[in-house]
């Protein structure tokens, strides 16, 4: 339940029963394949004709896609001064992925581990945690973090129809001067495709041995001229994962969504786009409980938490000219959760307005204006609670950014700043400075420096959480960790730089590299202890308390390239490299905050893709992730969970033009192995399972 690795969970017996690290490495076992190899093996060798769209399109016009997250602009994804990764809907249909997070593990340079059947850590350029706080995750444009901890809860949109996404764009870095507090280390943003791309029926059914059950139903069609429309309803039901013995995880999920999408044209010069879901379910988990104030530490419960989500979000876009055009976002969110030791409802209010001009032949600028209104009940428990637990907060940002053409088609400087305002640290600056040079239409170079925050959290402030008896049962002494109310911005320091090109029409390379400065970093310090009446009986409250005492830097490189060997067979190479060192200040006496943060993202990971169509009706697909392994995790400092291979085979066949079939395999080189070890507290983690399932999709 807390933000970065906690030293006393070593103290905490019933966490650490069972699970000792030579016990953990028992159960995890390499794949003992290579990635090259596992992907090849899939590989037919007999070619026939064409399957996808996108195989008649050559790289560089791929490359030419148009993106929206890094300038709140569209722009050529050639011309992007930043390390964005496109997402096609294609590439989400190839991946057979079913899940919002793992169709993420296509990107080099972010971090993707599940934890149980419902809980993921999903982070860039490594922070990686369940409550990882330094990642921009939005549902066109739309803001789908908690102000709770400062992150996603990924429950809430990992099943959302991935039929309906027209691409996720990934920036992997900064993006403060335009998004604000909290896009430290990357932006996510999902586009779904407008009502006209989606007219007509769509059915899907699956099935299989870990995701049970799932379909879809979903319609749209025109209103009235100028104006369309979808609605659909989706189910799923997943089975328990097994736990770290090998026992029943008891974390199986099942869970209802509904939801619309509207689009009309109001006028020449106007457009309006509103949509909406909501979303009931159960998900369970293997979570810790701390039975009473003497209670010498946590005990494992299996609990059963009911969500309940919705959101609407409406978009109305003006244009005044072909060089002036504004937009005004408003959203509202309502989510609930009755975690039994910490049930939380919350309302969230946005507004975003922009206004883009071309101004003269050689400036581009944007400007804006966003507030966010976000109102809680936290209930709590002995366990875990927040105080006060119900709280209103606000935010109050206005941005500027102007692209500046110094040479027109070849070399561009764009410079930015976002101004914020926030209840908990005050006013924050997040300037920006990108420099893009194109020496010829194939390639372009790009470097960047950058400032971004990351505010406080509910978490930060005003957390209670219970950890122990250290002390007797006659005489508690108890460990008790608190938010600090008087807690600052984390604060970054980029500098990036890049290099994209597309060498003909077969082989196109986006290389990224990196330097993070960081700086006021949490950690956890020691309290003075005092005597506490109640609970009964009478005990002395030794806390721990979050500080700003931590520093550091974090440097890599990310390389992501597509080859296009014939036009029936393409593959998609990745790899990402990373280091990073954490330093405590003198005053500090945290000892494994560092260390954790050093070893929750791995060194080393890599992705090959590839496509082959075996004929105009018959296509295969393969997918092998590496992952590094990682360090310093779990209750006791020493814990590495090993590295491994992920092996995904799929194979579609389109018998006619309105139907397929689709038989794919997940993690086939493993029987269970553990991905990422929670130790916040929450829950326990689950070893995730060798899976497969057949699905049939129809339009009409």
């Amino acid at each position: 339940m807390t933000e970065e690795k906690l030293a006393f969970f070593v103290h905490a017996p019933a966490y650490r029963s069972g699970r000792e690290e030579s016990e953990i490495k028992s159960i995890l076992k390499r794949g003992g394949l290579s990635l090259i190899w596992a992907v090849l093996m899939a590989i037919p060798t007999w070619p026939q004709g064409s399957y996808a769209d996108l195989a008649n399109k050559s790289l560089e016009d791929l490359m030419n896609i148009q993106v929206t997250s890094v300038s709140k602009k569209e722009q050529k994804l050639s011309r992007t001064a930043a390390a964005i990764f496109v997402i096609t809907a294609e590439d989400i249909r190839r991946s057979g992925a079913t899940s919002i997070p793992d169709v993420m593990r296509i990107v080099p340079g972010l971090d993707v581990g599940q934890i149980n059947g419902s809980t993921w850590a999903i982070s860039a350029r490594g922070f990686n945690q369940q409550f990882s706080n330094k990642l921009l995750v939005m549902i066109d444009g739309r803001v789908v973090y908690t102000s709770l901890f400062a992150g996603v809860l990924w429950d809430n949109i990992s099943d959302f129809p991935v039929e309906d996404i027209a691409r996720i764009e990934v920036i992997r870095g900064p993006g403060g001067t335009i998004w604000g507090a909290n896009a430290v280390d990357g932006v996510i943003n999902i586009l779904t495709k407008e009502s006209a791309e989606t007219r007509g029926g769509l059915v899907v059914a699956q099935g299989g041995n870990i995701d049970q059950e799932s379909g879809m139903i979903q319609y749209g069609g025109e209103l009235k001229k100028g104006t369309d429309y979808r609605v659909y309803t989706k189910y799923f039901n997943r089975t328990n994962l097994l736990d770290l013995n090998g026992q029943n995880g008891e974390d199986g999920w099942h869970q209802l969504r509904g939801g619309f999408r509207v689009d009309s044209v109001l006028s020449s010069r106007d457009s309006l786009m509103v949509e909406g879901d909501v979303t009931t379910g159960r998900e369970g988990e293997l979570g810790f409980v701390l039975p009473s104030i003497t209670s010498p530490g946590y005990l494992a419960e299996s609990e059963q938490i009911n969500i309940a989500n919705g959101s609407v979000e409406s978009v109305w876009k003006h244009v005044y000219s072909p060089r002036s055009d504004t937009s005004l976002q408003v959203s509202f969110d309502r989510d609930k959760r009755d975690d039994p030791q910490n049930p939380e409802a919350r309302d969230t209010l946005d507004f975003d307005f922009q206004h883009h001009i071309a101004l003269g032949g050689r400036q581009d600028f944007v400007w804006g204006l966003g507030y966010r209104y976000t109102t809680d009940l936290i209930l709590g428990s002995l366990t875990v609670s927040e105080n006060p637990p119900s709280s209103t907060h606000q935010i109050f940002d206005g941005f500027l950014q102007d692209e500046i053409a110094l040479v027109p088609n070849r070399l561009y400087l764009t410079g930015g700043m976002k101004l914020e305002h926030n209840d908990y640290s005050g006013f924050e600056i997040m300037p920006s400075v990108r420099l893009a040079w194109a020496p010829s239409a194939s390639q372009m170079f790009w470097i960047a420096v950058s400032r971004a925050l990351r505010a406080p959290s509910r978490y930060d402030t005003n957390l209670v959480l219970n950890i122990g008896n250290i002390g007797t049962s006659a005489s508690p002494d108890v460990l008790r960790l608190y938010g600090n109310p008087q807690y600052q911005d984390e604060r970054l320091l980029a500098y990036e730089a890049g290099y994209r090109t597309a060498l003909g029409s077969h082989v196109s390379v986006d290389l990224a590299t990196y330097y993070d400065d960081y700086n006021n970093l949490q950690t956890t310090e020691p309290g003075t202890p005092f005597v506490e009446a109640t609970p009964a009986p009478a005990h002395v409250v030794f806390p721990l308390i979050y500080e700003n005492l931590m520093y550091g830097a974090a440097y890599g490189l990310e390389i992501a390239a597509n080859v296009k060997l014939t036009d029936r067979w393409t593959l998609a190479p990745g790899y990402a490299f990373e280091e990073i060192h954490m330093h405590t200040a003198p005053a500090s006496q945290d000892t494994q905050t560092g260390p954790f943060v050093e070893g929750a993202a791995p060194h080393q990971s890599a992705q090959l893709r590839t496509h082959f169509d075996l004929s105009k009706t018959l296509a295969s697909d393969a997918s092998a992730y590496y992952v590094g392994r990682l360090t310093n995790q779990g209750p006791l400092p020493s814990v590495t969970i090993p590295g491994y291979t992920r092996l995904d085979l799929g194979l579609t066949w389109k018998p006619l033009e309105r139907i397929s079939f689709s038989l794919v395999g997940q993690d086939l080189l493993h029987d269970h192995h553990l991905e990422f070890e929670d130790v916040n507290g929450a829950l326990q983690s689950s070893q995730i399972k060798r899976s497969g399932y057949a699905k049939v999709t129809w339009r009409f």
